[in-house]
């Protein structure tokens, strides 16, 4: 094997399951990332999902977990890899080191049971592997005569506490020095609460994400109109918007551009008639006052009092953590705290927590006509609260779908995604489910980067990559990606040694 190595665990056929492994010599590896597979790729070669979850390469040489970002399809097999014998530290950026036990709590409980005292014994030994490591800051992590090996971690932009890893590798006995940049998930620019990312000086090899390499995203005004657009449309038919979403990342991104929406139309722009309609009782924070709710409806001049409901104990935890890492935020959201505004926890969110409340939340927005907005994970509709919502509102023409994220194949959110405005069915839970409720989806809000932000995070750099290796993505997004990266290097007349997308 020659030096520096790369070898792929996963997303390197998929968009799910990223876990990486950079080989720096014979006894010393790093590995990028321990994720799930999701969606069909949970279920590939004749394996299960379990099957695929099983960790079936060595641990010997791995020196350490560094870890892009805390989404499942990036963390979700960590349990799996701590009790397969990892016993080294686990890297990633400090607002990831305040959320990754949040994560991984879920995912152990999903996968190995809800005893508490196993669970508070499982999240204690992830507490003490965290090494949370300053943005922007060398790390070095070996120091010998034949190998050098330092880390650091710059932000990515997708989520909050994302980052892209640095690794620059040096071999004292020869001399040879290589930096290996590895992507992880970079985000779209002016995403909102997040600092956009900035291209590294330089790389080497850059492993590089494509999960959008084959489009472009629309910008935040037009996303936040057709957002609009959706909400002014469950208005007028009185009917439930409902928003399969990640409880991290793109929960809280939604909240943030719904209470810009919310602070607009309060104060009367694009809501003249407003100061004449007649005062109609506020939104109560709290699950009760959303359960039991009369059943008046909204008209469309009562943007304002529109309840936002965010059903997921999961996602609320990490609304509260992010409010936490306020000073992880940009500078627009910064400010709009200090003018006094609330953008996770204004006044029309309402917060459901236990499963009483949901179901009653459920019955009352099926069976009246209140328009609503309801957040649920999960982001694919392959589990969680939004499936009920799902099975209980598809057949009715007055609610919306509104997707907000990447869709993998062989879920039931490509399903609907593809099948809904054909007016066709998903299965949910083994049983077939009409869908002719409105299905809509904006590309604007992915928290993921299009073509253009992945090309110009490679020519953003002062020394471009001899040598990209595209992962993360479809086969078709892969090899548009590398066709507009190839088109780019002729043009300007770049080396670019190879480019590999599989």
């Amino acid at each position: 094997m020659r030096y520096p190595d790369i070898e792929h665990h996963g997303a390197q056929d998929g968009v799910t399951g990223s876990c990486h492994q950079l080989h720096m010599d014979a006894a010393n590896s790093l590995l990028i990332d321990c994720g799930l597979f999701q969606g069909s790729e949970a279920s590939v070669d004749g394996r299960s999902g379990a099957g695929r979850l099983a960790i079936e390469f060595s641990l010997a040489t791995i020196k350490a977990l560094v870890v892009t970002h805390v989404h499942i399809d990036h963390v979700g097999r960590i349990p799996y890899l701590l009790a397969a014998g990892f016993k080294g530290p686990i890297l990633c950026s400090e607002p990831s080191a305040k959320l990754l036990p949040i994560v991984l709590e879920d995912a152990f409980k999903l996968g190995f049971g809800r005893d508490q005292k196993e669970v508070e014994r499982y999240i204690k030994l992830v507490e003490q592997r965290l090494q949370p490591l300053p943005y922007k800051q060398w790390f070095t992590l070996i120091e010998t005569d034949g190998l050098c090996v330092r880390i650091r971690l710059q932000r990515a932009g997708h989520i909050l506490g994302s980052a892209y890893v640095e690794i620059d590798v040096f071999y004292p006995g020869t001399g040879d020095t290589k930096r290996i940049v590895f992507s992880g998930d970079l985000g779209a620019p002016h995403a909102p609460l997040l600092m956009p990312p900035e291209p590294p000086e330089r790389a080497d090899i850059l492993v590089l994400e494509s999960t959008y390499g084959d489009r472009l995203h629309e910008d935040r005004a037009s996303r936040r109109q057709r957002l609009e657009a959706v909400i002014e449309h469950a208005l007028q038919d009185q009917g439930t918007v409902l928003i399969p979403a990640f409880s991290i990342g793109r929960t809280q991104e939604l909240l943030y551009e719904l209470e810009e929406i919310i602070h607009a139309r309060s104060a009367g722009a694009g809501s003249p008639a407003n100061a004449a309609q007649p005062e109609e009782a506020p939104v109560t924070v709290g699950a009760a006052s959303a359960a039991n709710s009369d059943t008046q409806t909204l008209s469309p001049n009562h943007w304002p009092k529109l309840p936002i409901i965010l059903d997921s104990p999961l996602a609320t935890r990490f609304t509260e953590a992010y409010r936490s890492l306020q000073p992880y935020w940009n500078q627009e959201a910064r400010e709009r705290v200090e003018a006094g505004r609330n953008p996770l926890a204004f006044d029309n969110l309402i917060m459901i927590d236990n499963h009483a409340d949901h179901i009653a939340v459920l019955n009352r927005l099926a069976q009246t006509a209140r328009p609503a907005i309801v957040i649920a994970g999960n982001g694919m509709c392959s589990g969680g609260r939004i499936v009920n919502y799902l099975k209980a509102m598809l057949h009715d023409p007055r609610h919306d779908v509104l997707f907000v994220g990447y869709q993998a194949k062989g879920t039931p959110g490509h399903a609907i995604q593809q099948f809904g405005p054909k007016g066709g069915y998903v299965e949910l839970d083994g049983e077939r489910f009409d869908i002719r409720s409105k299905v809509t989806s904006i590309g604007g809000y992915s928290a993921h980067a299009d073509q253009k932000g992945l090309v110009e995070f490679v020519t953003g750099m002062q020394d471009w990559p001899e040598d990209i290796r595209i992962v993360h993505g479809e086969r078709r997004a892969k090899k548009a990606l590398a066709a507009r990266l190839r088109a780019d290097y002729e043009q300007l007349n770049r080396p670019l040694v190879k480019i590999t997308a599989t």
